[in-house]
């Protein structure tokens, strides 16, 4: 490698934007990135739950990450799904965008404990600190509740 970075001192990252402000989950979570496609919708969900969609025969529900943050819903015209495993659960989550396939160096990565006082920082396991802007970086797992994965599961076997 020309960094002089070992394999173990760096992961790959999928990184996207929400508003103007840039996201990553770790490659390996990712099965694909699809195209913003019609979502069939669930009553009595959470705000979040945009509904499920059938992926190649498959049922997979689709949450808005915008929703999820609180932020203002609004779509981008480059807006996409990111299919990931969250557990033992495969889902899509709504992005305003996917920007590019990263490599982040371990060691610009600050832990979320150094904003506890600022942000409940338990959706994140850190936020990497690069030249030119800050990537927070997501831990599934804690972005949604065990009952909120529960639910999930339950909408993907719906199907």
């Amino acid at each position: 490698m020309t960094s002089g970075l070992t394999v173990a001192e760096e992961f790959q990252t999928v990184v996207f934007r929400l508003g103007q402000e840039h996201y990553a989950l770790p490659i390996e979570r990712v099965h694909e990135i699809i195209r913003l496609q019609p979502v069939t919708r669930l009553p009595r969900t959470a705000r979040f739950m945009e509904g499920i969609i059938n992926l190649r025969g498959n049922i997979v529900p689709v949450i808005d990450l915008r929703k999820r943050f609180e932020l203002e819903a609004e779509q981008s015209p480059e807006a996409r799904i990111v299919v990931a495993e969250v557990g033992d659960v495969r889902m899509g989550m709504v992005v305003d965008a996917v920007t590019e396939v990263l490599r982040i160096s371990r060691d610009v990565v600050q832990p979320p404990e150094s904003f506890r006082a600022l942000v409940d920082g338990e959706f994140m396991t850190g936020v990497a600190k690069l030249e030119d802007r800050l990537i927070i970086i997501l831990d599934l797992e804690s972005l949604f509740s065990a009952g909120e994965q529960r639910a999930m599961a339950r909408a993907g076997k719906a199907g």
